[in-house]
């Protein structure tokens, strides 16, 4: 490890910058994102990270001294914005800086990090920490760039500071940086003492705090002699972004899985870009992971196609900032929603969670085969919002964070968009998905001579107990956004007058607009999407997502609910068709849009 001293307090001298606010710079659930050129335009990321830090000072954090993390996924424009934050941390007064190494953290590592890397030592803990992502959005100088502030939980930033972040952007008039600081050097682990010794910037192996706490959840052990296993075989898709260095240390190192069992495991700035099979969108679902997915023996609508070799018994994929997860058996496409109703009922299988779950929850989109789980196993369920902050609440329910409220953890939650997580971090975690699925695996084939038991057999094992929600989500990209916002609002228009009426011989039991009372901080999230739930318990809803940059994106979801007893072997997308067929009737998404075809079905 190198260590370096500059001991010129020269180099601490604040330079002030006049500037003036820029319009649009609005954090949404996952930070703010806009294209690349907008980042790297005069002022821009300058301003934003200025309104954080004066956010931070006025809600009384302690940002002179502290600590914070800067990382991210390894997207464009990630090390020269990395080099910009230091500088402006130093002029706000922060103490040090920790960075992981080449500036990669996924955004799970952030917050074990955030939440870990200290040990106990007094003043050292995070205040918080800014992550470098646009998630699963494509990287690269015409592409996508994000940012997103943490805090202190290792969580999303609430509400309230977002909202003070967003007001501060409107009335900023200058910010502040330390042009004398050097560049870090982040190719590896090093410590940098600057400023006569009044700054500090230490640089770590990205990986080893996340997989410190992972082996504290998981039993590496059993996972490592399921690998052992003739004939157990194995493949992962790293979609080439930040995820590659923990997969090779823990699939490879740790597990002992040949190397050649990591696919675009290299992380990229571009994250492949256009030539690769994914075209640059690191986005792990059954349309962009293509390579991983025909290796599985699938095609995008997740039915079997002929291969020349017989597919691996377990693949799984990472998006761009690794906190998403796929999972996929020989021949098997699990649903995000199928997977964490099968991780919460097989939890016990996994040591963090052996004593039993005390709560679990999945956003409102997500299908309700987790509440049947939860109702068996007799614990506290929750419907939320989309957006992990929502989650972060009910694991810090009866913390010091919500003294007095009941304590919901050891706690398992999801959202159907291919993201899963437990309470050892307060962010979804692409790792932590894979690992419980390969440990419920490990549990499921303790006797090496018998035949192996796979995913696919899992999760129908699992259906025949609590039957199967079959499940489907039509995603409409960039959608002129004034028109999808007429179509949402003509469809809450009309929904009083829907209610009890039957369309297409199915009858609508009831109709709103979503809205969470939080239970643990008591705040209220109105416009959380469009529901209409029909007698049977089939159910579609209509939401405009946040994450994307360039218009709108329209998420439709769609759901029918088949008993033990029934048929269970049919395929998602045929079953909920006439389910679509009603959503786009009722919505009249086409006359709205334009749209005939949705851009992604997963």
């Amino acid at each position: 490890t190198e260590s370096k001293v500059d001991s010129s307090p020269q180099s601490m001298e604040v330079t002030t910058v006049p500037t003036s606010p820029i319009a649009g710079q609005k954090p949404g659930t996952s930070g703010l994102r806009q294209k690349t050129k907008t980042f790297m335009s005069e002022h821009y990321l300058e301003n934003f990270v200025q309104s954080t830090l004066d956010a931070l000072v006025a809600e009384g954090v302690p940002v002179k001294g502290g600590t914070l993390v800067i990382s991210g996924d390894g997207r464009y424009h990630n090390k020269t914005a990395i080099q910009i934050i230091i500088k402006m941390a130093a002029a706000a007064g922060v103490g040090r800086v920790w960075c992981g190494d080449h500036g990669l953290l996924s955004t799970p590592a952030m917050s074990a990090v955030i939440r870990t890397r200290s040990r106990g030592l007094a003043g050292m803990a995070p205040f918080g920490g800014f992550i470098l992502s646009a998630s699963h959005n494509p990287g690269g100088i015409d592409e996508d760039f994000g940012i997103k502030y943490n805090c202190e939980n290792g969580g999303p930033a609430p509400e309230k500071v977002t909202n003070l972040i967003y007001t501060n952007t409107t009335t900023i008039k200058e910010y502040k940086l330390c042009c004398g600081l050097p560049e870090i050097d982040l190719s590896a682990p090093g410590s940098y003492t600057l400023g006569g010794g009044a700054f500090r910037v230490d640089v770590f192996d990205c990986v080893e705090d996340h997989m410190g706490l992972l082996q504290q959840v998981f039993d590496f052990g059993a996972i490592k002699a399921l690998f052992a296993r003739e004939d157990f075989s194995f493949v992962y898709d790293g979609m080439h972004g930040v995820q590659g260095p923990y997969a090779k240390k823990i699939f490879v190192d740790e597990f002992g899985a040949p190397a050649s069992s990591l696919m675009n495991c290299e992380p990229k700035e571009d994250f492949g870009g256009p030539a690769s099979a994914s075209h640059g969108h690191a986005d792990p679902n059954l349309t962009h992971a293509v390579e991983l997915v025909a290796r599985m023996g699938l095609n995008k609508e997740g039915r079997e196609i002929e291969t020349t070799s017989e597919p691996p018994v377990f693949g799984a994929a990472a998006d761009g900032d690794a906190d998403r997860n796929m999972i996929m058996g020989s021949r098997f496409f699990c649903s995000p929603s199928d997977s964490l109703a099968v991780i919460v009922a097989n939890a016990s299988c996994i040591p963090y969670f052996a004593a039993g779950l005390k709560g679990c929850a999945r956003s409102m989109p997500t299908s309700c085969a987790l509440d049947r789980v939860a109702e068996q196993l007799g614990i506290p369920y929750f419907e939320v919002p989309t957006g992990w902050k929502f989650f972060g609440n009910l694991m810090d329910s009866g913390t010091d964070a919500f003294p007095g409220k009941p304590v919901y953890t050891p706690f398992i939650c999801g959202e159907e968009s291919f993201g899963t997580g437990g309470d050892h971090v307060r962010e979804k975690d692409g790792m932590f998905a894979v690992l419980a699925w390969l440990q419920i695996l490990a549990a499921e084939n303790p006797d090496p001579a018998k035949p192996i038991v796979g995913v696919g057999d899992v999760t129908k094992k699992h259906w025949e107990k609590y039957g199967r929600n079959y499940y489907a989500r039509y995603d409409y990209e960039g959608v002129d956004k004034p028109a999808a916002e007429k179509m949402m609002a003509a469809m809450v228009e009309a929904q009083p007058a829907l209610i009890g009426t039957t369309v297409d011989g199915m009858k609508i039991a009831k109709a709103d607009m979503f809205e969470y009372h939080d239970p643990v901080d008591g705040s209220v999230s109105k416009n959380q999407g469009v529901r209409f739930i029909f007698e049977s318990g089939s159910r579609f809803v209509f939401r405009l997502s946040g994450t994307g940059v360039a218009g709108a994106t329209i998420r439709m979801y769609l759901e029918e609910y088949a008993a033990p007893d029934a048929d269970l072997t049919k395929h998602a997308f045929d079953v909920v068709k006439p389910i679509a067929d009603i959503a786009l009737k009722i919505s009249k998404l086409t006359e709205y849009t334009g749209r005939t075809e949705p851009s992604v079905v997963t």
